[in-house]
């Protein structure tokens, strides 16, 4: 046989190949289309950004037979409805920060973040390689959920103040807008807590109706104007160690999908996992810079004020554990990861990052 006639008939048999692998392919990669609806407005592009993030990758990945379109808060339910959206089969999917459900059982906001827990590598550890996402979904199963991380923030700043915090009795009647558990634990130091969505929040402070807020950190806050109206920013935000947003999926809509569509869609949350903590390591670092310049006043959280609410988280946890098993069952898990972590962390990363903080402070860098 010369060695044309073979690669015409290689190319034929491929070609016979091709046509007959054909209709099972097309059997296991069917058209569909999702929508995700964001828990937070389009202007803090890095946290919405998330879900356009994994609505790009899955459609590239998938030659676009697999389409997610993201809206944002409000467009089709308020921002604090998204979980109950995706619950009741309304969307597919969406993307949010577990703490904002605490209310409905204080589990959900294991899953984000809680005071005085891990950070953002730290979370990442326990989620990705101690078990934390198939216990975490034991947990949201009941929800008609399943989740998967596809954000984090980083460790958050302390937020926004009329003025400074120097005590613990400055806490006391102190209306803040703080999300999630933390606020729970706050309110046994005499902080009035206020959950308010993210695009209301502005207008609460310049009104009046709160004394202080947090939100995430310089980028998303300098956007949001907080700086205008509450000079005093405070660190660090001992309740956001390392926000985690999920991505939510309707259980039935999950257990539905072919098997390599559930592969790259959980491929496109850790990959959004991991780029947004990125951009906002990036866009941090001028921002704080930014805000300085105009006018900011940084202020650390005194060491007493930190004890206090340490104090104040932990009997928190014990009243919760004494009567949910769910939460006992989670909390524990990350606890004893928790004694690891920081064990490891200071051992190289502290000690590094504080001789190189010391450089910086010197102008050596």
């Amino acid at each position: 046989m010369d060695r044309r006639s073979f690669l015409t008939k290689a190319a034929l048999g491929g070609a016979a190949a091709t046509s007959l692998a054909a209709p099972v392919v097309a059997q296991t990669s069917p058209k569909i289309t999702w929508r995700m609806t964001s828990s937070f407005p389009k202007s803090l592009d890095t946290i919405y950004g998330g879900a356009e993030f994994i609505a790009k990758a899955v459609s590239e990945a998938t030659g676009g037979d697999f389409q997610i379109q993201v809206f944002a808060a409000g467009e089709i339910v308020g921002g604090l409805q998204a979980a109950d959206a995706v619950t009741s089969g309304t969307v597919e999917a969406c993307h949010t920060a577990n703490y904002y459900y605490w209310g409905k059982d204080p589990t959900w906001a294991l899953g984000a973040t809680v005071p005085f827990a891990l950070n953002a590598r730290g979370m990442n550890a326990w989620m990705y390689y101690s078990g934390g996402i198939d216990l975490y979904n034991e947990f949201m199963a009941k929800q008609n959920l399943y989740a998967l991380p596809a954000g984090n923030t980083g460790a958050q700043m302390g937020g926004w103040f009329r003025k400074e915090i120097k005590t613990v009795d400055d806490l006391k009647g102190l209306k803040m807008r703080i999300g999630g558990f933390a606020g729970k634990v706050l309110e046994r130091l005499g902080l009035v807590p206020q959950q308010i969505a993210g695009g209301d929040i502005y207008a609460a402070l310049e009104k009046g109706t709160i004394d202080g807020t947090e939100w995430i950190g310089p980028y998303d806050d300098e956007k949001l104007g907080f700086y205008k109206i509450a000079p005093y920013y405070y660190y660090p935000g001992w309740w956001e160690g390392g926000l985690t947003v999920h991505a939510l999926f309707n259980l039935q809509k999950w257990n539905e999908l072919p098997a390599q569509y559930k592969s790259i869609l959980s491929n496109a949350c850790m990959a959004a996992n991991q780029d947004m903590l990125a951009k906002y390591d990036r866009k941090n670092t001028t921002a704080i810079q930014s805000l300085v310049a105009k006018g900011t006043q940084l202020r650390p959280f005194s060491p007493e004020i930190m004890q206090a609410c340490f104090e104040a988280a932990n009997a928190t946890y014990a009243e919760i554990e004494a009567t949910n098993p769910a939460f006992k069952k989670i909390w524990g898990s990350i606890k004893d990861f928790r004694k690891e972590w920081f064990f490891w962390s200071q051992v190289t990363e502290y000690n590094y990052d504080t001789f190189m903080m010391i450089q910086q402070r010197g102008g050596k860098l």
